[in-house]
């Protein structure tokens, strides 16, 4: 929690943010200096590090923020209450599509943040992921009915060879300097038709 940052004006915090994710979606950790994003942010420099001491802070801040609201956004959509996995990803999709219509750097960023190596921010990021990842992936596990997918599946591992599909797709939009949200959920329906083909016994069974 940060009081300071937290008793500003809505749209102050918001300019942060988009600040934020923009300036870390552009470059690593270390080429991405305060100066930039507190410009961006319509600031002075000396007024963001006094809502946050580092850019360290900054940086995590922004990841625990952008995991807080994917969460918040996929439990208002009604993602992880539906039984039918593909149905859960779709849920999910939409409510990640409409906060990258909000934040439009979210996306990038968060691939980046993922990927990044420095070693002042890495393990925490990939402590604060794995923990994610678990949690959600057992939400959505244990409400699967193995009769609806081919025999023998190895459920867990599907699922992450989907997560795994679905953030490879991200990052070649990426290379692409192109993050069309339009292009990008056309673009994942297709995924989901094809898993479906996959990996569901009805379609296999011809049912």
């Amino acid at each position: 929690m940060n009081p300071k940052y937290y008793s500003l004006p809505k749209e102050k915090q918001e300019a942060i943010l988009n600040a934020g994710f923009h300036v870390f979606s552009q470059n690593t950790y270390k080429k991405s200096p305060m100066s930039e994003i507190a410009n961006a942010a319509g600031i002075s420099k000396a007024l963001l590090f006094h809502y946050f001491h580092n850019k360290k802070e900054l940086y995590l801040f922004l990841w625990d923020t952008c995991c807080r609201i994917t969460v918040e956004e996929m439990t208002r959509s009604g993602a992880y209450e539906q039984k039918d996995l593909f149905g859960s990803m779709d849920y999910g999709m939409q409510a990640k599509l409409r906060l990258m219509r909000q934040y439009p750097d979210i996306g990038v960023f968060a691939v980046r943040a993922f990927y990044e190596k420095d070693p002042e921010v890495s393990a925490d990021i990939q402590k604060s992921m794995g923990q994610y990842l678990n949690t959600h992936a057992a939400k959505k596990l244990q409400n699967l009915d193995p009769e609806d997918f081919i025999p023998g599946i190895d459920l867990q591992m599907m699922y992450r060879e989907m997560y795994w599909a679905s953030e490879g797709c991200l990052w070649e939009y990426i290379q692409r300097g192109s993050m069309n949200v339009d292009e990008m959920e056309k673009d994942f329906r297709k995924l989901l038709e094809f898993w479906k083909t996959i990996y569901l016994r009805k379609n296999r069974d011809g049912i």
